[in-house]
């Protein structure tokens, strides 16, 4: 299990890889990526209990599921990273032929990637599926995902959600990026979410609220977060995270979401940006 800082420094590189892969082809989605690049080093690195090499079976170990697919960056740097697959990958992302496709697929096969996803609004039914596959093989582990807070404008999300508490699948953890961005603009503009809270709540969840840029909060958190699990409801945890989080010009900015730095703007994002475990 990694300490806070050998964390820190496994995000501070993710951070690089991702300002450098979308950049390299100046084509990716940088904002998002970044805000949850704390998240996702915590959880591969101290929180899931996983098995290599990748088995598609999932039986047996901690499963995670990607619904909001446009930040691939992130999530492949920390799948290299964590060894699913050869870190020297990260630089065919985007690219023709590559396995490190804009959005994850899986007729790609590549390792540590369960479903496609992109396709915003899917992954919390396929989570609920998993979960729900685990309960009935007698399998204690959990399953974890991950959702934009803009996701949630879709029906299906809210569909999945009353479907969960229903069944009382209580071994599935779904974290909400609430970064409060979208692609358009602001979600209290482009369609409010209202209290998010007390939604989950009224629908028969367990609801708990994490910083998701702060390594210790987002442990201590995820901790939290498997011991609420297994009561009888379904956990759902409210991440606050900064859109663009650790390059200074991207922070809390939606027109990141999705277009690459130039030159001068990657140089600038590399100088903020720690190399701790050496670049691709």
């Amino acid at each position: 299990m990694a300490s806070i800082q050998e964390l820190q420094n496994i995000a501070s590189q993710v951070r690089r890889d991702i300002v450098r892969m979308v950049h390299a082809v100046q084509s990716g989605h940088p904002g998002g990526s970044l805000g949850c690049a704390d998240f996702l080093t915590a959880l591969y690195f101290n929180k899931l209990r996983i098995k290599l090499p990748f088995s598609m079976d999932g039986t047996g170990e901690d499963l995670f599921f990607l619904s909001n697919g446009h930040i691939s960056p992130v999530y492949y740097s920390v799948l290299a990273r964590a060894g699913y697959f050869e870190i020297s990958e990260l630089a065919t992302f985007r690219k023709i032929n590559s396995r490190l496709q804009g959005h994850p697929t899986t007729h790609e096969h590549l390792p540590g990637v369960r479903i496609a996803s992109g396709s915003l609004g899917q992954g919390l039914s396929v989570a609920i599926g998993a979960a729900l596959a685990k309960k009935l093989n007698g399998d204690q582990h959990f399953v974890f995902s991950l959702h934009g807070d803009g996701e949630l404008q879709e029906g299906q999300i809210w569909e999945a959600v009353m479907h969960a508490a229903h069944h009382k699948v209580d071994n599935l953890i779904a974290t909400i990026d609430w970064n409060g961005q979208q692609i358009d603009g602001p979600t209290e503009e482009v369609m409010s979410l209202g209290n998010l809270a007390e939604k989950f709540k009224a629908f028969g969840w367990h609801v708990m609220e994490m910083e998701g840029n702060d390594m210790s909060a987002v442990v201590s958190g995820l901790d939290t977060a498997t011991q609420a699990a297994g009561q009888g409801k379904p956990v759902c945890v409210l991440m606050k995270t900064g859109m663009g989080k650790g390059v200074d010009f991207m922070e809390g900015s939606h027109e990141w979401h999705g277009i690459a730095p130039n030159d001068a703007q990657l140089e600038s994002a590399l100088a903020q940006l720690e190399e701790t475990l050496g670049d691709y």
